[in-house]
């Protein structure tokens, strides 16, 4: 019996106007991860090891296309949503987290506990917090659009500075 030959495809953007650089990457199922810009190619090899450990990863700029397009024109404020297909990989409880989390509607933000109560755990408040970290694909699934029950803006992957810059560019927060 013969193995089919899994891969991650990876390619490298460069948001326009700014000066981040991301890696995006990609199954044949979908978009399974986005880094920071504070992310380096490593984090790429990390979560392949991690979730398709058996995987080769190819760097493919044509096949990422429909990927790197929309993420760029949501960056040139021309897109709001995102219609491509993902490959979430995480556990059943970070998935309902970041289905929650794919909900908010752009230049919206909600509080971690407004997402605890959105599944049905009003406790795990904290639990929430740790998932919207793990986010593997944030922007896409916007991550950064969670808040402080209080209003402020709290933790986030990437640093706070990150999280203002995006809230930001959807006109969530002043200059």
């Amino acid at each position: 019996m013969t193995q089919l030959v899994k891969y991650i495809y990876w390619t490298k953007i460069e948001v326009p106007n700014n000066t981040w650089c991301l890696y995006l990457a990609a199954t044949d199922e979908g978009l399974c991860l986005v880094t920071l810009p504070s992310e380096t190619f490593d984090t790429v090899k990390s979560f392949a090891k991690k979730y398709v450990p058996d995987a080769i990863l190819l760097q493919d700029d044509i096949k990422l296309t429909p990927y790197s397009q929309q993420i760029i024109e949501y960056f040139g404020g021309k897109r709001k949503k995102f219609n491509f297909s993902l490959d979430l990989k995480g556990t059943p409880f970070q998935r309902q987290v970041w289905e929650a989390l794919w909900e908010i509607p752009f230049g919206q933000t909600q509080s971690y506990s407004a997402i605890a109560k959105r599944i049905g755990r009003p406790t795990a408040v904290r639990a929430v917090g740790a998932a919207n970290g793990e986010n593997p694909l944030p922007i896409v699934i916007p991550c950064h659009r969670v808040i402080g029950k209080n209003g402020t803006l709290t933790g986030y992957r990437g640093g706070i500075d990150i999280k203002k810059d995006l809230l930001q560019l959807e006109g969530l927060v002043g200059e």
